[in-house]
């Protein structure tokens, strides 16, 4: 891995020296991280497959379940790289632990990066959808060679199940919160996506590239600094939108609560946060079937 400087205590934020662009890149690389998905990582790869994906980098954060197994099922060697990744780690001069998915997003980019046009930091709730055109590389035409484009989330609760329902989630769960552009605590942010070679700083909902500075991109090519895309001016999902799967039922939720999270050390905060998003989002919520219509229209499966 490149040399890797934090840039504040806890790692918030790595600074790194861009990859080289090799020749012939090309194509949209996803890299996340898991732990024991394996209950949905099949729709999940086969939706980003069908939109084009061209290699999966997935961190496995140590699952027990078959997770890994399903994913080399799913996927040849030329489209899936797994990485072990242990990630806990911490500051030896306060004790504080790190951010592990700034490390791994910087690990991606610096090892892998340069071998892609774009590369997406999404988890693996998460689903980017193409609104214009049928792949993500067809939906990011409109951004140009502009190499920094922020999404904000489109936030889906429970849609009202109590267990979980048979059948693909994507298309199960169709009632958001209404304003993606809320200003509730927690319930706005962003995922990205980057032009790798360009990459000068990272993070989990926000980059810096080399000629840019910190402006961003929303899915229409329109520029705005970090700070200023948290604007309602900034939201678009005209061509690509990111639709978030928070929680999926309620029976579910309350399994994501009693499991935590892989990197926050304090299990009553991450509850309390949870549950707070959770009834920000249902407090005002309206049926989105884009995804349905989507898939339907383009014929995908889900393996469902």
């Amino acid at each position: 891995m490149g040399w890797l400087k934090p840039k504040t205590a806890d790692a918030k934020k790595l600074a790194i020296d861009p990859p080289r662009p090799q020749e012939g890149r090309h194509g949209i690389a996803i890299a996340a991280c898991v732990k024991d998905e394996a209950r949905y990582i099949e729709e999940w790869v086969l939706f980003h497959r069908a939109v084009g994906i061209r290699h999966f980098y997935i961190y496995d954060n140590g699952s027990t379940d078959q997770t890994c197994a399903i994913l080399s099922d799913l996927l040849d060697a030329d489209m899936l790289t797994i990485i072990p990744w242990a990630g806990r780690m911490k500051d030896v001069a306060t004790g504080t632990t790190l951010n592990g998915q700034v490390i791994v997003f910087a690990h991606a980019i610096l090892n892998f990066g340069g071998a892609y046009r774009w590369m997406a930091f999404i988890d693996v709730d998460e689903f980017l959808l193409p609104k214009e055109g049928r792949t993500v590389e067809q939906a990011l035409e409109a951004v140009g060679d502009f190499p920094n484009v922020s999404l904000p989330w489109h936030m889906f609760a429970t849609s009202g199940h109590a267990t979980p329902p048979g059948g693909p989630l994507t298309l199960n769960y169709t009632m958001r919160g209404a304003d993606p552009m809320t200003s509730k605590e927690d319930v706005r942010n962003f995922k990205c996506i980057v032009d790798p070679c360009e990459v000068t700083e990272v993070s989990v909902h926000q980059f810096q590239t080399r000629e840019f500075g910190d402006l961003t991109a929303n899915d229409a090519g329109k520029r705005f600094t970090r700070r200023a895309r948290k604007s309602p001016e900034f939201y678009s999902n005209r061509f690509l939108q990111l639709n978030h799967y928070y929680t999926k039922s309620r029976e579910e939720l309350m399994a994501k609560l009693s499991r935590g999270w892989a990197y926050d050390t304090s299990p009553t905060k991450y509850r309390d946060k949870v549950l707070s998003i959770v009834k920000s989002i249902e407090e005002d919520v309206v049926e989105d079937r884009a995804m349905v219509d989507f898939v339907e229209r383009n014929r995908i499966d889900l393996g469902q």
